[in-house]
């Protein structure tokens, strides 16, 4: 006979509009009753929630790990209930006539013999710096397919600033091309150009003027 973990618990069928629970209460002979309920997932309703289970004395639920649907309500039970998130490989019913109020039960009855895995869930803090680190990745990789794309479009308009500067992004480069994009091949002023060129790169004034010479900017690459 399997042991009984927890005799109260909750076992909850998330879903993007419908939060389904079903808390079971086992007793010491080892009989289950259930109690079923449907709430929404608007804020008010998920505190409604939180509230029927402390009235109904269960500190321990159980969900899937759906999508993003999970973490608000997480977000409301975290401070006063145990909460399991599992991977739904861990909690799939068996195939058939499957229906939220099914599932829900099913996690509950997993869960009451402790026959889920649980995922590890960081404290508060370490999740808002993970998210602000994930963030700053994304940014990071942003800046660097931008960085490329104006290489390639560089490339295309015959611009080979990059073949000349260490930094074709830098001081130098920057003020060239900004020069570039309001002037055309036949209208560039060498002069200006060289006035544009600093200090660090003056050495190579002349093979930055080489570089340039008969750049065709198209309208769609000055737009990019």
């Amino acid at each position: 006979m399997m042991k009984l973990k927890y005799s109260i618990c909750c076992g909850l069928d998330v879903h993007k509009n419908v939060i389904v629970a079903t808390i079971v209460t086992t007793n010491k002979d080892g009989i289950s009753e259930y109690l079923q309920k449907s709430f929404s997932t608007i804020n008010s309703d998920i505190q409604r929630f939180h509230n029927w289970l402390i009235e109904n004395n269960c500190y321990h639920v159980c969900m899937e790990s759906t999508g993003k649907y999970w973490i608000p309500i997480f977000n409301y039970l975290e401070n006063d209930i145990d909460v399991c998130l599992t991977h739904p490989k861990y909690v799939k019913a068996i195939k058939g006539k499957k229906t939220d109020k099914k599932d829900s039960k099913w996690i509950a009855d997993l869960y009451k013999f402790d026959l889920v895995r649980c995922s590890f869930i960081p404290p508060k803090d370490f999740r808002q710096l993970r998210e602000l680190s994930r963030y700053r990745f994304k940014l990071v990789c942003m800046k660097s397919s931008e960085k490329n794309r104006i290489q390639n479009c560089m490339t295309i308009s015959n611009v080979g600033i990059a073949s000349v500067l260490s930094d074709p992004f830098g001081k130098t480069a920057t003020e060239i091309i900004s020069y570039l994009l309001e002037h055309t091949a036949d209208s560039m002023d060498e002069k200006a150009v060289r006035k544009l060129i600093k200090k660090g790169a003056k050495s190579k004034s002349d093979e930055i003027i080489e570089a340039i010479k008969g750049y065709t900017i198209e309208t769609d690459q000055a737009k990019n």
